[in-house]
């Protein structure tokens, strides 16, 4: 429900708020209430160079190459239509997951009910008119999102991560807010900084819901299931961004 809605919350966002400014108050926002709660429960930070490694390539692939590119995309598309492509993940994550010798090998059963709900979530939200050609540099934007999310996700299930998963995000996302930060001094994003009340909810609910909880509770599946099955979350959200972006946005649901 939480990462379903995230999308048309996103382009709330990025409409009311310079984008990468934005993401970088959200991630500074989320990392540290995460740091927060790693002091109160007497966490430690990571010692060794592997576990920074592991910190520095889930900051790459999932805050920076996944978040942060969804951030770019979704100034130019469709909330609703950010979700369908983000959907992806759903067939990139089981099938990078079934590569190598530790690779979950997908069964015919699997990879059938994969495949239809896909073709389920593409017929949800195909557009009326279809999909223009103005916007295709943006939908492989956010298609390279879902791509980076699906590698950090398999991953982190064969690094051997022994940093506590909370200490692991909240260091990703506080250095992620210090790239996204980065690229927005460059974009002059941060002189064109005004924080509305649209602006203010958004970050903070992306920070607080999705990015705490939500990311949490993804990451806590990703060592505990299958690639497919975990896959699943990518055919609920597109539902749920549909009826989000009609509500929020006035992002039209046609009758097919």
């Amino acid at each position: 429900l939480v990462w379903g809605t995230s999308f048309a919350v996103t382009k709330v966002m990025v409409l009311s708020t310079p984008p990468f400014a934005a993401g970088a108050l959200r991630f500074l926002l989320a990392g540290g209430l995460l740091m927060a709660f790693t002091r109160i429960r007497g966490l430690a930070l990571p010692l060794d160079a592997r576990e920074w490694r592991h910190v520095i390539v889930m900051t790459l692939l999932q805050i920076c190459g996944s978040a942060g590119l969804n951030i770019v995309a979704a100034q130019h598309i469709f909330s609703n239509q950010a979700a369908l492509l983000n959907a992806s993940g759903s067939l990139w994550i089981p099938l990078l997951g079934s590569l190598g010798r530790r690779g979950d090998a997908i069964s015919i059963r699997v990879g059938s009910g994969l495949g239809l709900g896909f073709v389920g979530v593409l017929l949800l939200l195909w557009p009326h008119d279809g999909y223009a050609l103005d916007t295709l540099p943006w939908q492989m934007v956010a298609m390279l999102a879902a791509f980076n999310w699906s590698i950090g996700t398999i991953y982190y299930r064969r690094a051997r991560v022994q940093t506590p998963m909370p200490v692991l995000l909240g260091l990703a996302m506080l250095s992620g807010s210090v790239v996204l930060g980065g690229v927005g001094f460059l974009q002059g994003d941060w002189s064109r900084l005004t924080l509305t009340a649209g602006g203010v909810f958004s970050i903070s609910y992306l920070a607080i819901l999705n990015s705490c909880l939500a990311y949490s509770a993804y990451v806590f599946l990703m060592s505990r299931t299958t690639p497919a099955k975990l896959a699943t979350y990518g055919y609920v959200n597109p539902a749920i961004a549909a009826v989000t972006g009609w509500i929020l946005l006035g992002e039209a649901l046609s009758s097919l």
